[in-house]
């Protein structure tokens, strides 16, 4: 994604920002919108209001922080005093007086009265928040992803927030941000009855958000022997051995993740019942039965640093094994008593076969490639993969048809997005790369007219070398370059899906996803 550059104009009154905060709150409310939003949302509304006020283009990004301010104003006062922090920036103390110690989390306040630094943290001790003195949001993310608070109010330069920013954004951090009136490094000043206004702010309603990185740590329990052993066959074959062997294998366990995550988001519940637990373990199973098929198929030796199953029991076990799989799969599915969730799983199995045919037939004849039939390789094989675990998700609570119309979009956006980033990452290691269906090696083949080179390129046997050679390199860089714009496009797209939710917890849960799938 483009960076989208902060103009630093601040509004040079208190009155002028007060009118300003008030007319922000106003636009916002009238587009009705639910947090997290994007960063390229942000910078379209704060261009819409700089013509509409007719305001200097410099004041873009105070615009874009108080924009966001407006957005998460209602659900950071939902949230309880003892989950929110209150960051302050060092600059706000007296650099002539203050005389305070500074450790490893920040400055120890001598409360001094020098500043007003000591107001506003004996204010946030009164109303029972935790307060830090320090430069940056990073700091505190880690005290968010932990649960142990839920909400960050921060006050900071433009500079700095145009840093922090992103860093809010792709971790969906319910925060407030309140800018110095001025840029500079000391004896800067804040609004301080608008600090102290945000901090107060209490709404009848109290959330309660979701702790889906505890999620992670019980969906790693659910791989475990002693689990597996409640759901799947008995080891009563040598089969059955091989193949609960490697599901309790390596893995990040996405998609059983997403599953279970967007179930959560949309019941509002921490709590994961056994039916969505089963479907989880299916997707897994799927998603095994993938890799071993795929490891056959691309006759791998070598997957998560270990040998493949094709690799250690040879080729007709390996695919007895992949085949028992998505068996395992269909039946936990049955077990839901849910006849969408397996025809969701069904759809998702024919379209990632017919992806992978399209690849295997290229890979036996390969011929220059375009860009969309790359794409539609990725849609096929790729996209299922992400949109077979959040409609599944969405299915167990019953959601409506229009979440999961939106659920699809979002798939496939982050899907290709996905598998754009990863062919770029390809050649960003030192392993040998065979070649293969590319969307770096689709640029290269659209962006040269020698059909020689062309040629040359699809039947070498050291692909990263011959593209390493001075007479190619440019075509490479040139390649992963264009790939990387459609990186960013997609991610683009896939965010911009969101805007439809109306489920906070759902948007901040697919915000987080894009953040780290995309990182």
């Amino acid at each position: 994604m483009e960076k989208t550059r902060f103009k630093y104009e601040i509004p040079g009154t208190k009155e002028e920002r007060l009118v300003l905060r008030n007319a922000i709150r106003t636009f916002v409310n009238k587009q009705n919108l639910t947090p997290p939003v994007s960063m390229d949302l942000l910078s379209d509304m704060a261009l819409q209001l700089i013509s509409e006020r007719q305001l200097n283009e410099a004041a873009k990004g105070w615009l874009m922080v108080e924009l966001h301010n407006a957005v998460w104003f209602d659900t950071v006062a939902s949230i309880p005093h003892n989950k929110r922090i209150l960051l302050l920036p060092k600059c706000l103390s007296n650099s002539t007086s203050c005389k305070a110690d500074i450790d490893e989390l920040g400055l120890l306040c001598n409360l001094c009265s020098q500043c007003n630094i000591p107001d506003l943290q004996t204010r946030a001790e009164e109303l029972g928040m935790m307060s830090l003195v320090a430069e940056g949001f990073t700091s505190v993310v880690g005290l968010v992803e932990s649960g142990v608070v839920d909400a960050v109010i921060g006050v900071s330069c433009l500079d700095s927030l145009e840093k922090a920013f992103p860093l809010l954004i792709n971790n969906a951090v319910p925060g407030l941000a309140i800018p110095l009136n001025e840029e500079g490094c000391k004896d800067t000043t804040v609004d301080e009855n608008y600090v102290n206004h945000i901090m107060e702010m209490k709404s009848e309603q109290t959330a309660s958000l979701l702790n889906y990185d505890l999620l992670k740590s019980t969906i790693k329990t659910w791989f475990q022997p002693e689990n597996l052993s409640q759901v799947l066959s008995p080891l009563d074959d040598q089969t059955s051995v091989i193949a609960r062997q490697w599901m309790g294998g390596d893995g990040k366990r996405w998609r059983p993740y997403l599953l279970a995550a967007t179930y959560m988001a949309l019941s509002g519940k921490n709590e994961i019942p056994e039916k969505v637990k089963r479907a989880a373990i299916a997707i897994e199973c799927f998603h095994k039965a993938s890799l071993v098929h795929d490891d056959i198929e691309d006759e791998d030796m070598i997957r998560y640093g270990k040998e493949t199953v094709n690799a250690t029991h040879g080729v007709p076990i390996a695919i007895n094994v992949g085949d028992m799989y998505l068996g395992e799969g269909y039946r936990l599915l049955a077990q839901c008593d849910h006849m969408g969730l397996i025809k969701v799983a069904s759809d998702a199995h024919i379209a990632l076969c017919k992806g992978q045919g399209m690849e295997l037939e290229w890979s036996k004849e390969p011929q220059p490639l375009s860009m969309d039939y790359i794409l539609d390789i990725f849609k096929h094989k790729t996209v299922p993969a992400f949109e077979v675990s959040l409609l599944i998700g969405s299915l167990c609570v019953d959601d409506h048809e229009k979440t999961r119309q939106v659920l699809s979009r979002y798939s496939n956006a982050l899907g290709i997005a996905y598998q754009l980033k990863d062919d770029i990452e390809d050649f960003d290691t030192d392993d040998p790369l065979v070649i293969r269906p590319s969307a770096v090696i689709a640029a290269i083949c659209e962006d040269t007219n020698d059909e020689l080179l062309v040629h040359s390129l699809l039947h070498t046997e050291d692909l990263k070398g011959f593209l390493s050679s001075a007479d190619h390199v440019h075509l490479l860089e040139h390649a992963i370059s264009r790939v990387q714009a459609m990186v960013d496009s997609y991610r683009k797209e896939a965010l911009a899906a969101l805007n439809e939710i109306t489920n906070t917890e759902l948007k901040r849960l697919l915000f987080r996803v894009t953040g780290r799938i995309l990182k």
